[in-house]
């Protein structure tokens, strides 16, 4: 893992042996104040993963204009435990981050609202808490999915679409993706493809969301969902679509997979979910690919709101006017420079970053 005149500001690596925990936590660049990022839980995170994310982090808050700078933290463990034994490793880590108080966790991959309300109890800071606890609850009410049908909504007509009728495909049909679905539906699309963990379905016909949610909801995986054809995971990229949204894991857009790609427009719903080769391949083959910290700033947008004491109507009506505002301004500089939107994004964020440290003493 390397840095910049950004960041890290610090790298902390946790054990507990009595607990089981094993984590990182990376607070990447607070000029802008505290840093606010997620909690991951898998088993294969890693360092330099934890640090890719605090950055996206730092950029991401910057860009949608927040007070608050970029973190992450990061479990190594499956998330898919016995509750008793998830709310040990939660506590474990919120322990030994109570006088880290420059990071401000909130849910992420493999954590919820539940897991806020353990770290709260035992340090006094999580965002993204249960309502009983004067929350927002972004992945319950979708914050991160509103804002990604936003920048969909703002791109389309960038990228030769109109949203009525257009065929959407996601991967990773989890919190994200779920509410991507149903508010792009609600905008005219069509969800002819989806993934999970274990698998995935097409019908070009379009899938019924709200079944699919349930489904999904009641713990079954997508691929005996009744009616739809599965496919592989790997071939979901290859479905015809309009609308690709990659809202699972890092870098799953590859240079060695990024040209099955069948659509007009992706639109990051995931971090970092495609690798610089990747990028570039979808801007030579015309392809709009929206960049993570723009088009998936909801659910921070929704926690700076409930942080500072907002409420849910407050917090959906931020996420629109600022993915809205910065969709728009990407798009523009990316025009007018030449540029890739990731590039034309990563400077107007990195110029509000800097100013911030200007401002900082040395």
């Amino acid at each position: 893992m390397t840095g910049d005149e950004l960041g890290p500001d610090k790298v902390v690596l946790i054990r507990d042996a009595r607990a089981g925990l094993d984590a990182v936590v990376v607070v990447d660049n607070v000029a802008c104040g505290p840093a606010i990022g997620g909690v991951r839980m898998a088993p294969d995170v890693t360092v330099s993963e934890v640090a890719r994310l605090a950055r996206a982090m730092t950029l991401k808050n910057a860009a949608a204009g927040l007070a608050h700078g970029g973190g992450k933290a990061g479990i190594v463990a499956d998330p898919v435990r016995a509750p008793a034994d998830k709310e040990r490793l939660i506590r474990s880590l919120a322990r030994a981050i109570r006088s880290l108080t420059e990071y401000i966790p909130g849910p992420d991959m493999g954590t919820d609202e539940r897991c806020m309300a353990w770290i709260t109890d035992e340090i006094g800071r999580a965002v993204g808490l249960p309502r009983v606890l004067g929350g927002i609850p972004l992945d319950e009410i979708g914050a991160t999915g509103w804002g990604v049908a936003v920048a969909a909504e703002v791109a389309a007509p960038e990228a030769g679409l109109s949203l009525e009728g257009a065929r959407v495909a996601i991967e990773g049909f989890g919190a994200v993706g779920q509410h991507a679905a149903r508010f792009l539906a609600a905008r005219g699309c069509r969800l002819v493809a989806a993934s999970d963990t274990r698998g995935a379905i097409h019908d070009a016909s379009g899938l019924p969301i709200d079944a699919l949610i349930a489904h999904k909801r009641a713990g079954r995986p997508l691929g005996e969902f009744a009616g739809a054809r599965v496919i592989g995971r790997e071939t979901l990229i290859g479905v015809p679509c309009d609308i690709w949204i990659p809202a699972a894991r890092p870098d799953t857009l590859t240079g060695d997979n990024v040209g099955a790609l069948q659509a007009k427009l992706v639109v990051q719903g995931a971090n970092i979910p495609a690798t610089e080769e990747a990028e570039r391949w979808m801007h030579t083959h015309r392809i709009l690919s929206l960049p993570d910290f723009i088009a998936n700033a909801g659910g921070v947008i929704c926690a700076a709101v409930e942080y500072h004491g907002g409420t849910q109507s407050q917090a959906f009506a931020a996420i629109e006017e600022r993915i809205r505002a910065n969709t728009r301004e990407t798009l523009d500089r990316a025009r007018a420079g030449g540029l890739l939107p990731r590039e034309a994004a990563t400077r107007l964020a990195r110029a509000r970053v800097e100013e911030a440290m200007r401002y900082r003493q040395a």
